[in-house]
């Protein structure tokens, strides 16, 4: 069985569907990239990935647990343990520095640890903004921070919803080369939603949605 098996998900919101009968297979460690238009489904789909929302019909199993199957606590538990979320906006806390915004992610896992998270801000080349506020952080550096604190607890799948969305094309090739890097040496599993080509193409594969379906799934040579 693949680390991550979408069964036949069927989603709909108002009698209208967002995803018709999707199914697909990820297996552990692999780099996918969903690509497709506004309301394809993508980012839904990532979502009933995170356990953010539940399917209509259809399951998702993730390391062989049927998150669907799971109680409130049981799945928030799961996703402590188990998953890392970057998201377009990087919901960091204002009136927190990097060093603490990093560290409130270790609270809610476990116990809070200022070196272990120093060290995190040091993997994504941040060791000299530990002080720093979001406000004092270019948008580049508070992804960076995001990157930090969804991998500080050594999650086995990433979840990142247009990470580059807001940023510019220097930037989002910064943080791609990061998430190759950290990728390769740890070998986690990354599901990223885009709708940027050029991001698309870091990732080993391709699966382009349209109108709450698949319509392609491809390998992709690695830059």
């Amino acid at each position: 069985m693949p680390f991550i098996d979408v069964d036949n998900v069927i989603k709909e919101y108002d009698n209208a569907h967002a995803l018709r009968g999707v199914s697909l297979g990820i297996e552990k460690g692999q780099w996918l990239n969903i690509v497709g238009p506004s309301g394809s489904g993508k980012s839904t789909l990532l979502n009933l990935m995170g356990g953010l929302d539940s399917p209509s019909a259809g399951s998702v199993v993730i390391d062989e647990t049927d998150i669907n199957r799971l109680n409130e606590d049981g799945m928030a538990r799961f996703r402590r343990e188990k998953m890392g979320f970057i998201f377009q906006q990087s919901h960091l806390i204002p009136y927190l520095n990097a060093l603490e915004n990093v560290m409130l992610a270790q609270y809610f896992h476990s116990m809070s640890d200022e070196k272990e998270a120093s060290e995190a801000l040091g993997r994504v080349g941040l060791s000299q903004r530990l002080r720093h506020r979001p406000s004092q952080l270019s948008g580049g550096e508070q992804q960076r921070v995001c990157i930090a604190r969804a991998l500080i607890n050594s999650p086995e799948l990433l979840l990142a919803d247009e990470p580059t969305g807001n940023l510019d094309r220097e930037n989002t090739r910064m943080i791609l080369e990061l998430l190759k890097k950290l990728h390769e040496e740890e070998h986690f599993t990354i599901v990223l939603v885009t709708h940027d080509p050029f991001v698309a193409q870091w990732g080993q594969r391709i699966v382009t949605m349209e109108d709450g379906k698949i319509r392609c799934d491809e390998l992709v040579c690695r830059l």
